[in-house]
Order: structure tokens, then C-alpha cells, then sequence
């Protein structure tokens, strides 16, 4: 986290976090709710209308009525399938939103700017999909896991506990440096409020040619990968290498250059990336695994955020 598109674009500026998973084991009965942006009756699901976050007219919270998650599935279409060009079933076409079964399960989290009013509230102008572990045990398990075999890494710290970031995008007119930094200050405040441990998610690079692709996708294996505690694979018969070159052959600053913001932003942060990438010919992409422990988080933007997460509070 359907699409060929081309840079500029949201991806292009903020990656993608939208694994598909192989086969959906989310329950049917909450697949029907996601299409009417309602969620499954569970009381660990976040439905508070706290704001986590202001700068300026723009406000980051949790979507909490069924029409905000409606119209954060219809930003999720216009981005990934009118701007992108995103190949779409009948459904979604129907529909006009991006919708599938974990929007039932998971919390949104939504940027809205006050200057731009709708009948339905301020607008939508960006959004995250959050899975924390204790969800998607109950419900499905996790997203990420239809390209990546992330069962023996949980496993390997069962004390942790994991959120899942997905289906991450912003309108045009707001990809800056503000939104972003407002969307981070509502994630760093759900980490801290629910004692989240690990994030992990599925980040697309464009195109499906790994030789294209060689130089980023060889400057993750040689210089950001997982160490063995923290690593997935992709899973078989979808796994495509890595290291494409050898160490000495790349350049890291041209390989930086060519990873999307959204990749080099989470190696910033401290994460890395799993073994392998999978090749989503329906999105027009290639897509890596990454994993951020939140000990593993540079203690700078912990400082630049706030132990607290008091930098943006409102």
C-alpha cells in the first residue's frame, strides 16, 4: 500500500501502503459493513472524537461516523483510481470508493481542513488505515500478510505488540510538508495511546520491471535490510530478489533520489525493509515490506514530535 501510474503522482510522493492480501479471511458479514463505511461491533475499535492534532485549519483525527469512512474510501478512489488510472472491478466502479473488507476492522485516520467546509463536515483531504494486532487476530489477521509471510516474525516477539499502516493518500493540493507532518503527529499519538511496539506495512516503488528497478531495490537489500530478528519474507512463488547488484556497484545518493519519499521518510525513522519484494501487476508496482519498531525510532523525531505527542496537540 489497481494502478499503473506515473510520476507525479500521490504515490509518487507518498508511496503506497496497500498490500492486497491473496484470499480475504476477513468475515463476510463485515466486508457488506465496509460498503456502507460501518464497522464490526467491537469495543477495541477506536471511536472517539478526540481531535489528535491541529495546524492551522487543518485537524488529523479518527474517523467516527460511517459517513467520514465513506469519504475517506471516496478519497482513496479518486487518488488510486481517477488520478492513478487504477484498474476497477464493477464494485468499485458502482460505488466510487475503494473499499474492501478490512475497512470494517481497522480505524481511520483522517485529515480534515476547516477552510474547506462540505455538508458533511470540514473536508477530507487525506487518510491512513490503522490494524492494531489485537483487531486483526479477532478479525482476519492482517493485510500485509496476502505478499508477505509475516506469521514467524510476530511469532519471534510475541510480547510486542504490531500495527499495521495502510491505503495511505492525500489530494494533490495538501502533498506537503504540513499534511505529512500532521498525518505522523496522529499516528505517533495512536502509537503511544494504544503502547503500540512495531509498525510494519507493504510501500510501493513504480513499475514491475525488477531490473528497472535495480539500483533502489538493491540499496534496500545492501544497505536497509531487516536484521534476522526483524525480517519477512515475501511469500512464495510471489518472491522477487532484492539485490539486484552488487553492494559496490551502487550509488546511495542516486539510489535515494529513487525511492519514493514515503520509503525514504521511514528509513529516516529507523526502518527496514523485509527479504524480497512482490510485483503487483494490477497496481503497476513493486512492493517491499517495512518494519519500524518504535525502539528503533531516531530519538530526533521522537524530540521533534514530542514524548507526549504535544507538538501538534490541539
Amino acid at each position: 500500500m489497481h494502478s499503473r501510474p506515473r510520476e507525479p503522482s500521490a504515490k509518487g510522493l507518498f508511496g503506497m501502503i496497500r498490500p492486497r492480501p491473496a484470499v480475504s479471511r476477513v468475515p463476510r458479514l463485515a466486508a457488506l459493513k465496509a460498503y456502507g463505511g460501518l464497522r464490526v461491533s467491537d469495543p477495541r475499535l477506536s471511536r472517539s472524537e478526540e481531535t489528535l492534532g491541529r495546524i492551522g485549519a487543518l485537524e488529523v483525527r479518527l474517523a467516527h461516523r460511517a459517513v467520514d469512512i465513506r469519504r475517506a474510501q471516496r478519497l482513496r478512489f479518486d487518488v488510486f483510481y481517477q488520478e492513478m488510472s487504477a484498474v476497477a472491478d464493477a464494485a468499485t466502479l458502482l460505488a466510487r470508493r475503494d473499499v474492501d473488507a478490512w475497512d470494517a476492522v481497522c480505524d481511520h485516520l483522517l485529515v480534515l481542513d476547516h477552510g474547506r467546509p462540505t455538508r458533511h463536515g470540514p473536508a477530507v483531504v487525506g487518510t491512513y488505515r490503522l490494524l492494531r494486532q489485537e483487531i486483526a487476530e479477532r478479525c482476519g489477521g492482517f493485510y500485509t500478510a496476502g505478499e508477505f509471510d509475516i506469521a514467524p516474525l510476530i511469532a519471534r516477539h510475541r510480547g510486542l505488540t504490531f500495527l499495521e499502516l495502510g491505503r495511505s493518500c492525500v489530494l494533490p493540493p495538501y502533498r506537503n510538508k504540513r499534511t505529512v507532518e500532521l498525518l505522523w503527529h496522529g499516528i505517533w499519538t495512536y502509537v503511544l495511546r494504544h503502547r503500540v511496539d512495531v509498525m510494519l506495512g507493504c510501500a510501493s516503488l513504480e513499475g514491475t520491471d525488477p531490473e528497472a528497478l535495480a539500483l533502489p531495490l538493491s540499496f534496500l537489500h545492501h544497505f536497509a535490510a531487516a536484521p534476522e530478528p526483524w525480517r519477512a519474507r515475501a511469500l512464495p512463488g510471489r518472491h522477487v530478489r532484492l539485490d539486484r547488484m552488487d553492494r559496490e556497484a551502487v550509488d546511495p545518493k542516486a539510489a535515494l533520489h529513487a525511492l519514493p519519499p514515503l520509503i525514504k521518510g521511514y528509513l529516516r525513522l529507523g526502518a527496514r525493509v523485509g527479504d524480497g519484494a512482490v510485483i503487483d501487476r494490477q497496481f503497476g508496482t513493486t512492493d517491499i515490506l517495512v518494519v519500524l519498531p518504535v525502539s528503533a525510532i531516531s530519538a530526533r523525531y521522537i524530540g521533534h514530535f514530542g514524548a507526549g505527542a504535544e507538538r501538534h496537540a490541539a
